[in-house]
């Protein structure tokens, strides 16, 4: 049996019409809503992305344009590799790796400062479909972070691969109230940077 479709009304588009932007007007949620709500999907929304030995002002100047505070680091092949963060780039790590190297900012590449796969903890999806906002705030801030990879093992031999991301600034959008998480340091420098010596 064939469905008779009908045209949709056609309207004139008003004068000072803008357009939407991703993440825009976030859709507002409670602490006990299902934590996928507040989780950027990948498979919905391109990751920002950015290669190995792209110069560090260039990741800045990228995250700035995306209205992004985190870079997955990726090679030809979709890999990820590892990840940098706005903190990162703006943060003592450039001016530390410069001080110890004998460089300038402009030489520093994102490989110099990003965190390398091999250091990067992530979440699984699976343990997701029950969780509420509460879970991924809590583990935010008991994890010192203001963000969180989500990995999605696939099935039937897939590699795993990262579905998804939580963002600590973009939940208290959501939620219309303000997360305190603080970045934990990860090495002597810029325990020091903290501490101001």
């Amino acid at each position: 049996m064939k469905r008779e479709y009908h045209p949709l009304t056609a309207h004139q588009l008003q004068s000072g019409a803008r357009y939407h932007l991703p993440g825009q007007d976030p859709e507002r949620v409670g602490i006990d809503s299902p934590a996928l709500a507040v989780m950027t999907d990948l498979r919905q929304i391109p990751a920002a992305t950015i290669d190995l030995e792209a110069p560090l002002d260039a990741a800045n100047r990228f995250m700035i344009r995306r209205g992004v505070r985190l870079l997955l680091v990726t090679d030809d092949e979709r890999q990820v590799l590892g990840l940098i963060t706005a903190n990162d780039v703006l943060g003592e790590k450039p001016v530390q790796f410069g001080l110890e190297r004998g460089i300038k900012r402009q030489d520093i590449r994102v490989s110099d400062i990003m965190t390398p796969r091999e250091r990067l903890e992530v979440l699984l999806y699976a343990d997701l479909l029950r969780a509420e906002v509460g879970h991924i705030v809590a583990t935010l801030q008991h994890a010192g972070r203001q963000h969180a990879l989500v990995i999605d093992h696939g099935g039937d031999g897939e590699l795993p691969a990262v579905r998804g991301i939580f963002s600590a600034s973009q939940i208290a959008r959501q939620l219309g109230m303000a997360i305190q998480t603080t970045e934990v340091a990860q090495t002597f420098a810029e325990i020091g940077a903290a501490l101001g010596r």
